[in-house]
């Protein structure tokens, strides 16, 4: 099961429900890996919507299956991309084509909803048009507070700042605006006292 129940934190963490149609002129949605899955239900629910909707998906290890089971519900537009960088100007520019009251779906891994969920708020989408549904890997999008550098991926704490080298405790803070958790260096009183690296949630 790809769906994963986060144990309760601090208030900028955010927090992800369930996708649910909503009656709009227009739909888009953006989903990576298992993240289809979410998009595979609504369309279970909803299957008109499709008919309307621009899917913008990236399988990443999931392959051709959870694509051809995209396909297969019959989206008005699919376009399947390589990776959130390589697909990043494609969203912008659907964005900034959307309509009055068009609704957002984002789905898949923190990484993939908050970059673009940053996206969707700086072209102009109110927050109550985007809906967001977790699925998937537990891996965090880190910002190094001292280098400034970011880490995808992130899987233990404290990890290795792929940018600086420094050892990062990995906290509960986020940026909506970096779209990634904040990463703060556990030795700096006593260098090299770093604890054994432990996997997120557990």
């Amino acid at each position: 099961m790809s769906r994963f129940t986060f144990p309760p934190s601090i208030p900028s963490r955010p927090v992800y429900g369930t996708l649910a149609p909503r009656k709009a002129a227009q739909h888009l949605m953006i989903a990576d890996a298992e993240g289809a899955e979410a998009l595979l239900d609504l369309a279970a629910t909803a299957p008109e919507i499709m008919a309307q909707a621009h899917v913008i998906f990236i399988p990443r290890h999931t392959g051709d299956a959870l694509a051809d089971k995209l396909r297969a519900t019959k989206p008005a537009i699919l376009h399947i991309g390589p990776s959130y960088p390589a697909t990043v100007q494609r969203i912008r520019r659907v964005l900034s084509d959307t309509v009055m009251g068009a609704q957002i779906y984002l789905a898949g891994t923190e990484g993939l909803i908050g970059q673009a969920m940053r996206e969707a708020l700086q072209a102009g989408i109110p927050m109550a048009a985007i809906q967001s549904e977790h699925r998937g890997s537990v891996a965090r999008r880190v910002q190094c507070v001292h280098c400034k550098g970011i880490t995808e991926e992130v899987m233990t704490d404290p990890f290795v700042c792929s940018h600086c080298g420094l050892n990062l405790f990995v906290r509960d803070h986020y940026s909506r605006r970096l779209a990634a958790f904040q990463g703060v260096c556990i030795d700096a009183e006593d260098p090299g006292e770093v604890p054994e690296p432990v996997e997120l949630y557990k």
